[in-house]
């Protein structure tokens, strides 16, 4: 790269920057005053529902509530995920307001509310049927004990009580993500509205549907209301495979059909065309391998032909959405740092943009040539937008206020050289008050996943951190999505190999910089980005502080304590004791170059990484007499609770980039926000 193309992209930004420095910095708690209005969904004659969040951090509650056009149908602050019916006279919505979650249903005539389910569970996922008859949604049951929530409730509350604590398992997969088995499945049960009945539609040891970090998901009715497609894993050992497929079973019960028992890779994602004729899913090809690309396909429920869609885009399709003539799919792809909405013709395959540049989080569709979808920029928090003909209206303006206060920072494109001359995303936040010719710390983030990208959308990092005087720079190296699919597979096998390149190179340009001080340089990353920082600390001393969250330190332990095994078996090509990367790649093996101070954050709850590894890598920091800082989040998983818990990484971060870059301060003492002398 020419270091005058890089000054240019400055200075084509300086009248951004002069209009920003008008307004004051972004600071952590200016994070926690954002409305996000979220899940736009379109009734059948054009009426506009989503879900308005937000938080206050002094007081640490959060608050959700339902909109209908300018209205606000619901005062609880519980709840969220609104679903139209298919005459748009009713809308339906999960809520908390009397306890567990339950789902509740608005009139649009008597602008009533009336609470439909009472299940002692409470439900997840909620799926109306096309009819209005019937609620399919997930719930975490015994299987010997079916669908009744009375039986499973008292189950429930009988372990609780029981002064014996144990876990028991007798195959792997015993625990998930933050959460025990504990002989709990994950089961679709269906509500008849008029009969009051509940029926267990996936009965058996095993989930169904499977399980999805962001909650149950994988399950649809068919137009006639008569059947119902979910997604499960029915192999012995769904540790150790990706091998879920689609299902259907009659909406009264019954025996259950596998319709993707051809493919031993990855299928979910189900959608019936609303003609009826088709199943659309997702599907990956490669068995054992979590970041194959994700194809869109159809099944043809007269002939049981399967075909893909998308054979021509190399990158992953996420979600997606039925055009109402069932001619075409539209849907949501990641490409080079956005995520574009996109239409594929159901009879040619022919691939149409909709929406390019946009890092789209959802979307709708509200007629020909309309849709209602959210989007972000680094710099602009989220908003929903309307797109009529070409032409784009911002709909929400919840944030309006706060944006014109508070300085978010836009972010730069730029692009680098990296391993085998391939060229890597590399995106650049100035910090507030940016003044040219002056020098700032600069901070380095590495994404976890290890397949994801980050895009050009509004995450607190690249706000907090340029608030308090940073650079911050986020790079998509070899592993990253929306690069193409070789692009993404290229960190198999090579975690430390050509990523570690990348990085390495755009540290190089970065450090180059006119307005980056090269002696002031940090870095830090979550998950496999956690992993990444420990591997610096074996192979660089380029930087004057790491933090590492949520890490690996040694692979071969790893292995034998987290649960997902398909994820190490395929990335470092086998097992411990047959694989020589988990030697190679392991940052435990590079003790002896360890020498950089390093903030440590995990989660007690996180199965996924299990903060042992965190544990092991703050004992050998402290043994070498390296300073270091371990913060434990008792009640977290893989990711902390974004209101009780990440304020204090923000802080922790703030605190450490200060005492070894030189910004400015954190705004809180993080011991005595820790100990109860301090809040928020």
């Amino acid at each position: 790269m020419k270091k005058n193309w890089i000054i240019s992209l400055a200075l084509a930004c300086c009248v951004t920057t002069v209009a920003h420095a008008q307004k004051r910095a972004c600071t952590i708690s200016d994070v926690y005053r954002i409305k996000n209005a979220s899940g736009p969904v379109v009734s059948a004659n054009g009426i506009l529902a989503y879900t308005l969040s937000s938080t206050n951090l002094k007081a640490q509650t959060s608050a959700s509530d339902i909109y209908v056009a300018d209205e606000r149908i619901t005062n609880d602050g519980r709840s969220y995920a609104p679903v139209w019916s298919c005459d748009g006279k009713a809308l339906y919505y999960t809520s908390t307001q009397s306890g567990l979650p339950q789902l509740w249903r608005y009139d649009l005539e008597s602008k009533a509310s009336t609470q439909i389910t009472r299940y002692e569970l409470g439900i997840d996922g909620a799926v109306l049927s096309p009819d209005n008859h019937l609620i399919a949604f997930a719930a975490e049951v015994y299987p010997h004990l079916g669908a009744d929530g009375k039986a499973n409730a008292e189950a429930r509350r009988l372990k609780r009580e029981n002064k014996l604590q144990a876990h028991i398992a007798d195959a792997l997969l015993y625990r998930h993500w933050s959460e025990y088995v504990d002989g709990r499945y994950w089961h679709v049960i269906v509500y008849d509205i008029e009969r009051q009945t509940y029926t267990d539609l996936t009965p058996g040891n095993f989930h169904a549907p499977t399980f999805s970090p962001s909650g149950p998901e994988g399950f649809a009715f068919s137009p006639d209301s008569k059947e119902l497609c979910f997604v499960s894993n029915h192999t012995p050992n769904p540790a150790q495979n990706t091998n879920s497929d689609l299902w259907i079973v009659p909406v009264e019960g019954g025996e259950a059909r596998n319709i993707t028992s051809d493919n031993e890779a990855w299928d979910g994602s189900p959608q019936y065309s609303p003609d009826g004729r088709y199943i659309a899913y997702r599907k990956q090809c490669i068995p054992g391998y979590e970041s194959d690309r994700f194809r869109l396909a159809l099944y043809d429920r007269v002939t049981g032909e399967k075909r893909v869609l998308t054979e021509e885009f190399d990158n992953w399709v996420d979600s997606y959405q039925w055009a109402p003539d069932s001619r075409s799919i539209y849907f949501l792809g990641e490409e080079s740092g956005y995520e574009p909405l996109f239409q594929v013709d159901v009879r040619k395959g022919k691939l149409t943009k909709v929406i390019g540049e946009r890092a789209i989080g959802s979307f709708d569709l509200a007629g020909k040539d309309s849709f209602y979808y959210t989007y972000s920029t680094v710099g602009k928090p989220s908003a929903i937008y309307s797109m009529v003909k070409g032409h784009e209206t911002q709909i929400t303006h919840y944030n309006d206020a706060l944006e014109a206060e508070v300085d978010f920072r836009p972010a730069e494109a730029m692009w680098v050289k990296g391993a085998e001359g391939d060229s890597v995303e590399v995106f650049v936040v100035k910090p507030h008050g940016f003044t040219e010719g002056k020098k700032y710390p600069l901070v380095i983030n590495v994404h976890g996943g290890p397949q994801m990208q980050w895009m050009d959308s509004f995450r607190a990092d690249w706000q907090v951190y340029p608030g308090a005087g940073y650079v911050v720079a986020f790079p998509n190296p070899h592993g990253s999505t929306g690069r193409g699919q070789k692009f993404c597979r290229d960190i198999s096998g090579s975690w430390g190999g050509r990523p570690y390149e990348d990085v390495m190179k755009v540290t190089d340009m970065l450090a180059s910089l006119d307005y980056v001080d090269a002696d002031r340089m940090g870095a830090m990353g979550w998950s496999y980005g956690g992993y990444f920082m420990n591997w610096l600390q074996g192979n660089t001393r380029r930087f004057k502080c790491l933090a590492s969250m949520m890490g690996l330190y040694d692979l071969r332990s790893m292995w034998g304590a987290t649960e997902e095994l398909w994820f190490p078996n395929f990335d470092l090509e086998g097992q411990p004791w047959n694989s020589p990367l988990y030697q190679k790649w392991s940052p435990s093996e590079k003790v002896a170059n360890f020498a950089t101070p390093t903030l440590i954050i995990t989660g007690e709850r996180d199965y996924r990484v299990p903060y042992t590894q965190s544990l092991q890598y703050f004992n050998v920091l402290q043994t070498l007499g390296i300073p270091s800082r371990l913060i434990i989040f008792d009640n977290d998983g893989h990711w902390p609770s974004s209101l009780h818990s990440l304020p204090l990484y923000y802080n922790a971060h703030l605190e450490w980039f200060h005492q070894y870059l030189g910004g400015d301060p954190a705004p809180w003492d993080s011991q005595k926000l820790v100990s109860g002398e301090q809040t928020y």
